[in-house]
């Protein structure tokens, strides 16, 4: 899901050169300053902020964008209708089909062609998602923002840091499979090569390389931690943190890294849409959402708004800063949990407590319940005589656990994993084990711990479970 940073803080660098423009580097410094700044801000400023920036945004909406001057026209609406973000129920969620199916309509008519840099990304929904960034800008506003959060753990542009983030580096014939970018202070791993006979050479380049923090999936930094737990291999004394994006971090997944580590695990949620960006604080875990980034709505599954600590809701979001192509509403497909009022870090941002994760990250429970795999175990030792695993689900109520055995696996394992996994899954849920040769990575180089084959809908508005969909669209 949890996904941002595929091109701001992996594939591509921010520096004047890279970027090309110094226009997108005045919008880079641009925004970071006032991000220094309105990090301590009042909630009344930043609510007024926030408002003020969502009313010139309709405003341009209304008067430039096709799509949207007609939905307010079909609704009988004028920008000055929503006064507040609570104002924005008058106008309907923008899901990826319609995306997909107005974009044209979605850009801007008072910027050049050449302002568009058209952007895509599959997802993990299997839905595949085209849009629109502003060329040189979005990207320049973007790593402002990153860097801000990173900047919460003492992170600097000088500092060197190991990226596992899903790239295809180096090849088998000479056992390399890294490179060093940005002047050498960044070394970019594959994420495609980590065996067990390959992961010993990746530990000993990473010691040499002395860095001070690793960037990465969370599914390819566990694939390292929990090399280094089993072969108890001591942490890399200079990393001070472990940056976590463009997936969901489960518990599990922090506290492998924790120990495996010894340092803190910083994680943040996002989208390539570009219309959500929240991470965690100095302070605490829980995910502040930047609202100088966009507005987040949590809606239930009647449809409706949920509020007050705990609630889970669907995020539904509003980017502020995209004009070439708005996106107002929009449809994350992600399930987030509210937090409390308030943090010891002093920022009066909005809190979200945890992230679920994608609607079809969820098991459909023989009740038609949905079950997050946040509250599954599966970090027990029951676990430990598999290589590799993933959950498949294509029937309401029953589980396929896909293992790739090591060889010390026997039929006690078996037994034993089988008792603990339906043990976290509870009593409506039927686990079938199965057993493969390899567990393939995604075509973006993550490994998916759940494959969803059912097309899930978290508001019961929408009829819930509508059809079978071909696994072979969640790759």
């Amino acid at each position: 899901m949890i996904r941002l940073g595929e091109r701001i803080c992996g594939r591509e660098s921010f520096t004047t050169k890279a970027l090309g423009l110094l226009p997108a580097y005045n919008v880079y410094r641009k925004t970071y300053a006032l991000l220094r700044e309105s990090q301590r801000w009042s909630r009344e400023a930043l609510a007024a902020y926030q408002a003020e920036a969502l009313s010139r945004l309709l405003d341009h909406a209304y008067e430039n964008v096709p799509y949207y001057r007609r939905i307010f026209q079909e609704r009988g609406l004028v920008p000055e209708d929503i006064r507040s973000p609570a104002d924005l129920e008058l106008l309907p969620i923008l899901t990826r089909e319609d995306l997909q199916a107005n974009l044209p309509d979605l850009k801007a008519r008072n910027y050049p062609e050449s302002a568009f840099e058209y952007v895509t990304t599959g997802g993990s929904t299997g839905i595949p998602v085209g849009f629109y960034y502003e060329k040189g800008v979005s990207r320049a506003r973007e790593w402002a923002f990153m860097k801000t959060q990173w900047d919460r753990v003492g992170y600097q542009f000088t500092d060197r840091c190991v990226v596992l983030r899903g790239y295809i580096v180096g090849s088998a014939k000479d056992g390399v499979f890294w490179k060093k970018t940005l002047g050498g202070r960044w070394l970019l791993m594959s994420s495609h090569h980590m065996t067990e006979e390959a992961l010993p050479a990746y530990i000993s380049e990473i010691r040499r390389f002395k860095p001070r923090f690793i960037q990465g999936y969370p599914s390819t930094v566990a694939i390292l931690a929990r090399y280094m737990r089993e072969h108890e291999i001591e942490p890399f004394p200079t990393v001070r943190a472990i940056l976590c994006g463009s997936e969901n971090l489960y518990p599990w997944q922090r506290d492998l890294l924790t120990e495996a580590f010894g340092c803190r695990v910083f994680s943040w949620y996002g989208n390539s849409e570009q219309t959500v960006l929240a991470g965690e604080c100095e302070e605490s875990t829980r995910y502040h959402i930047f609202p100088e980034y966009g507005i987040v709505e949590l809606i239930g599954r009647d449809g409706r708004p949920v509020r007050g600590p705990g609630a889970m809701g669907e995020v539904i979001a509003t980017n502020l800063t995209n004009y070439v192509c708005p996106l107002i509403r929009y449809r994350t497909m992600d399930l987030a949990t509210a937090g409390g009022e308030g943090c010891s870090c002093g920022r009066a941002y909005p809190i979200l407590e945890r992230v679920e994760g994608r609607v079809q990250d969820f098991i459909v429970t023989g009740k038609g319940e949905l079950l997050s795999g946040i509250a599954m175990n599966i970090d027990t030792d029951a676990f430990d005589n598999v290589k590799q695993f993933q959950f498949y689900q294509e029937k309401v109520g029953e589980v396929i656990l896909n293992i790739v055995r090591k060889p010390t696996f026997s039929k006690q394992d078996a037994e034993y994993l089988y008792r603990e996994v339906s043990r976290s899954c509870g009593d409506d849920v039927l686990i079938t084990i199965r057993y493969v040769d390899n567990i393939p990575l995604t075509a973006r180089g993550k490994h998916r711990y759940f494959v969803q084959g059912l097309p899930i809908h978290f508001s019961d508005r929408e009829g819930g479970i509508v059809e079978h969909v071909s696994p072979d669209l969640l790759a």
